[in-house]
């Protein structure tokens, strides 16, 4: 029977994650690990400045108080499970597209980057919506990509970020491999003063949208189509690698 180990972002409350754990429990052993409090943008960190603690929510379903993504995918793995690798790390759903530029900040995308840095063939699962989400359909499609995944694996550098539309399964058009697109919104910087006369900083986004390119994530959801994009970890611009190869004369 296959393990399945499952955190987000959004918080072990949250509807996707419980859509997501319903969803998979057909196919195996699910085990949720998931920050106690909503970490959309907090990226892929781990905490080591201070203990963690977990708590009991159901069977195999845990909160980590203090938590990253990437500190719930550790504790799943080396306490929960003790050390055996799950079958798959699973990450999601989050509420609201993970596209472009925004995978760097994303915690979800993280979790499942967390994953495949530990071995384990890894996704990342967010709804192209934020609102009146369809969450029996989209987790349904979640649970066909796992299977297929599950059944065919995945390269050994490769973790996945899929983002499907919320439309009603039998309207999704299909699936596409696509590549990461880009981002064309921007964050503004409130300023606002505490009762004692401090200031304080608000980040927030004030315009949402992305270039439409044909093949890039945001073009596969925009038009009726699940995403999914091959992500791995290596990091390097080997393009750049010759361009900048005046520096070894320093």
């Amino acid at each position: 029977m296959p393990v399945i180990l499952i955190t987000n972002d959004d918080g072990y409350f949250s509807e996707g994650i419980r859509a997501l754990r319903d969803a998979l429990s057909d196919l195996g052993r699910v085990v949720v690990v998931a920050p106690d409090r909503n970490l959309s943008g907090v990226g892929h960190s781990l905490t080591f400045t201070e203990p963690l603690r977990m708590r009991r929510i159901d069977e195999d379903f845990y909160a980590v108080i203090g938590g990253t993504p990437a500190d719930c995918i550790h504790l799943g793995y080396y306490v929960l499970l003790d050390g055996k690798k799950p079958d798959i790390v699973c990450s999601g759903i989050n509420q609201g597209p993970n596209l472009g530029e925004d995978i760097t900040y994303s915690g979800t995308v993280s979790g499942a980057m967390e994953g495949r840095i530990l071995g384990i063939p890894s996704l990342a699962f967010s709804v192209f919506g934020v609102e009146n989400i369809l969450w029996k359909d989209v987790s349904d499609v979640a649970k066909d990509i796992v299977k297929h995944v599950i059944e065919k694996g995945l390269p050994e550098d490769t973790y996945l970020n899929v983002n499907i539309p919320n439309l009603r399964r039998d309207d999704i058009k299909g699936v596409r491999i696509t590549r990461q697109g880009k981002r064309n919104y921007k964050e503004k910087v409130f300023k606002y003063t505490d009762p004692y006369g401090k200031p304080l900083y608000w980040i927030a986004a004030q315009q949402f949208a992305w270039d439409s390119e044909e093949n890039t994530d945001y073009w596969a959801v925009a038009n009726g189509y699940v995403s999914v994009t091959p992500l791995h970890i290596d990091m390097t611009n080997y393009k750049a690698m010759e361009t900048i190869r005046f520096l070894e004369e320093i």
